[in-house]
């Protein structure tokens, strides 16, 4: 036990009697010299919410003080509330109005106390005594008002209910309608906040000042660092001879990739044989790109701080610059590049019976896309397969061996999400064009196999060989998750076989049997994204937990090292054990444990930037088609109206209140909405035909109403509060321009 948790143990004792700093200096005897160590050890504990400082400087932990909760406040975008998430799992979230958030802000963590006299609702209510850790250090909004030497902005986020105010000399000279990024700096009383302007993003429309903002709240980082580009001019350009040493040639192999269309960076490239027992031998060949990007270097410590590329509609952002990324660590076509080569002999049910780890040097052979060999296995495209006639018999190989693979996969109860997805398409000047949506055809499926089965393969070998690893886990999904899920889907006359509780844990293969029952409806999109979120989220970890929806054992991230850090960093490890220069070591254990939460804490922030500007861009193309009419499902029921989904994706709101042929009313029982008088029922998976009334790009919100509802005072309405929003446009034309400032330093 160290010094920390020895002192937190002594102050959540029976025998404990709150004490001042000094006093506990003289309690626990600590030298003058370890001053600073305690005050730093107090302060830990206090942030992290164990114990509180009182108003007299008392040191007392939480579950003597009674009723205090440490947690994150979420805060509802639709009303002045939010609620305080635990950072203990088993407590129940506490209800917090907007009057008790004190100077709190949405994300922060904070110190609440549980109100005990308060009997009404579902949950316990609290006031916020004391923020623990502030979490926005920057915050995107559009500036609403000048008076007084100040301007005054509202957030972007509609979560974070605070005025900021700016003062004139720290506005970068701002104009009403000015998208802006700010810094908070004093926290007032009354939900205002004193902040200073970073920097001027453009006009509050401009779709690009949205993306902007989205970017910059989300704390992704765009420009690579000085340090960064000056290791990166310094690589070469080619492969040379004394990288070979101590590497396999495979480069007379036949080795090719196959990537997206518009895919730049190709970090796998694959082979495979049929032998002559029967077998497969099948090789997935990663980009080494640890041999570049070395520990310790300005270009590591900016992957790690990166974490993962992030994908947009109008660009990438990437986690390593693209002299490394498109260039040395991409494995084009027909230049030698250095990898790290997982050969798996496969037996004819799928099982990896033999293995090998290799560092290896490939010329790949082609650059292939999905869409051409789709057309080659799929059409029997007689141009493609005259044209890439040296590749065939490989690529009909390869087309078997996935199949055992996804049988076998799917066998042990592996969970397939195939629903079709989308994608936004823009055009030169980043505004959406398009929603197509993303066909997977049999060679993305069977890329997708190698892919998992080397990253199986790679966990199992490093589990057994103990090697310190970052693994990624899928824990199960809770039983309230999976209860409730199981109530949703009764709504599309779908459930679970057989009893699901705490004796009876649900397995993987019964949510398969869910998505092959409404695989081809048009509930089958709906069905499977609330099955998602019905599921944990997948994290990184030092610990091998296994793979929940893949029903693996062993899992993790191997094989895309040019976007992924985790990739990146267990080749280094892998690479070291290889060649004999593995040493374990306490070092090294720590740092897998802090790469996992990092990776992991990135991996939310790409998750959330790419949701948001899907969102955005979404909304921005159905602008578009206001007052058009649309066949649409009902993705899910709430009191205040119901979500409706397009075909291409799209989810927008009918508000009941907009439901003018009756008064409903929500019935908590059957999430459904009930008309009083005609007892019309609108629940989960009803087919209706809506007209998109309202799109709000500031808002990223959809409003449709019924067709039948949607008469011309109606429509009427949406318009006249769109005008509202943008009142005086033509007046503030001028003001709307955009200055190109940047604060720097």
């Amino acid at each position: 036990m160290d010094r920390k948790e020895k002192i937190f143990a002594y102050i959540n004792s029976n025998e404990y009697v709150p004490l001042k700093f000094q006093e506990m200096m003289i309690v626990l005897d600590v030298p003058e010299s370890d001053e600073e160590e305690l005050r730093n050890i107090l302060h830990e504990l206090c942030m992290e919410g164990k114990i509180v400082e009182t108003k007299k400087g008392r040191y007392v932990s939480i579950e003597h003080e009674g009723q205090l909760l440490a947690g994150k406040l979420v805060c509802n975008s639709r009303g002045h509330f939010g609620f305080v998430i635990s950072d203990e799992e088993d407590k129940e979230d506490v209800f917090v109005s907007g009057d008790d958030m004190g100077t709190a802000l949405n994300g922060d963590r904070v110190l609440i106390r549980i109100d005990t006299g308060y009997e009404g609702g579902n949950h316990k209510q609290g006031k916020v005594i004391k923020i623990l850790e502030r979490s926005n250090r920057l915050i995107v909004g559009v500036v609403y008002k000048k008076k007084d030497g100040h301007i005054f902005v509202k957030a972007d986020n509609r979560q974070i209910y605070a005025k900021f105010v700016i003062p004139i000399d720290k506005s970068m000279e701002a104009q009403v309608g000015d998208r802006v990024a700010l810094e908070p700096k004093k926290y007032k009383d009354g939900h205002k906040v004193i902040g200073e302007v970073l920097s001027l993003l453009g006009s509050e429309e401009s779709l690009k000042s949205c993306i902007e903002g989205i970017i910059l709240e989300n704390g992704i980082k765009q420009e690579f660092d000085s340090a960064t580009l000056r290791e990166t001019a310094k690589i070469p350009e080619n492969v040379s001879e004394a990288q070979l040493d101590g590497r396999e040639d495979l480069r007379d192999m036949l080795i090719f990739t196959i990537d997206g269309d518009d895919a730049r960076d190709f970090d796998d490239a694959v082979s495979a044989t049929y032998e002559k027992d029967g077998n497969y031998t099948l090789g997935v060949h990663i980009a080494d790109v640890s041999e570049y990007v070395t520990d310790g270097s300005a270009i590591e410590l900016e992957a790690y701080e990166r974490g993962t590329s992030v994908y947009l509609a109008d660009r990438v952002i990437p986690m390593l610059p693209e002299k490394l990324s498109n260039g040395i660590c991409s494995l084009n076509p027909n230049v030698d590049r250095l990898t790290l080569s997982c050969f798996m002999e496969i037996n004819p049910q799928g099982e990896v019976v033999e293995h090998r780890l290799v560092k290896t040097v490939i010329n790949s052979k082609e650059r292939m896309t999905y869409n051409n060999v789709n057309k080659m296995l799929e059409d029997n495209d007689e141009i493609l397969c005259e044209r890439y006639k040296h590749l065939l018999p490989t690529l009909k190989i390869m087309e078997k061996l996935a199949s055992i693979l996804r049988n076998k996969r799917i066998k042990r109860g592996s969970i397939n999400f195939d629903f079709p997805e989308t994608k936004v398409k823009v055009n030169e000047y980043g505004e959406p064009v398009s929603i197509e949506k993303d066909i997977r055809g049999v060679s993305n499926k069977m890329i997708e196999e190698f892919m998992l089965c080397a990253n199986e393969t790679v966990a199992e070998y490093a589990y057994w060989s103990e090697l310190p690893f970052i693994y990624r886990n899928h824990e199960a999904p809770s039983l309230e998750k999976i209860t409730s899920f199981n109530s949703f889907i009764m709504n599309f006359g779908l459930s679970f076989k057989g009893k699901i509780d705490k004796d009876n844990p649900i397995h993987p293969k019964a949510l398969q049997n869910i998505l092959d029952a409404v695989e081809g409806t048009p509930e089958e999109r709906i069905v499977s994204m609330n099955m998602l979120h019905s599921l944990m989220k997948a994290k990184y970890s030092e610990e091998n937990m296994g793979h929940f929806g893949l029903a693996a054992k062993y899992y993790c991230h191997f094989t895309s090292p040019i976007r992924r850090y985790p990739d990146l960093a267990i080749h280094r490890i892998l690479k070291d054990f290889i060649d004999g220069k593995f040493e374990e070591n306490s070092l090294l254990k720590s740092y897998v444990a802090a790469a996992s939460i990092q990776s992991s804490e990135c991996e939310v922030n790409a998750e959330h930037t790419e949701r948001d500007v899907d969102d955005l861009m979404k909304t921005a193309y159905m602008r578009n088609f206001v007052g058009d009419s649309f066949d649409g499902v009902v993705a899910n029921v709430m009191s205040f109206g119901m979500f409706v989904e397009l075909e291409n994706s799209v989810e927008g709101l009918i508000r009941a209140e907009n439901m003018t042929d009756d008064y409903y009313i929500y019935e908590e029982s059957t999430a459904s909405l009930v008309g009083k008088r005609k007892g019309k029922v609108y629940k989960t998976g009803d087919k209706v035909r809506v007209v998109l009334a309202r799109a709000d790009i500031m808002l990223r919100q959809i409003d449709f109403v019924l067709e039948k509802d949607a008469d011309k005072k109606l429509l009427k309405s949406f318009k006249e509060k769109k005008n509202g929003h943008n009142h005086d446009k033509k007046k503030k034309k001028k003001q709307l321009k955009y200055k190109g400032k940047k604060k720097h330093g």
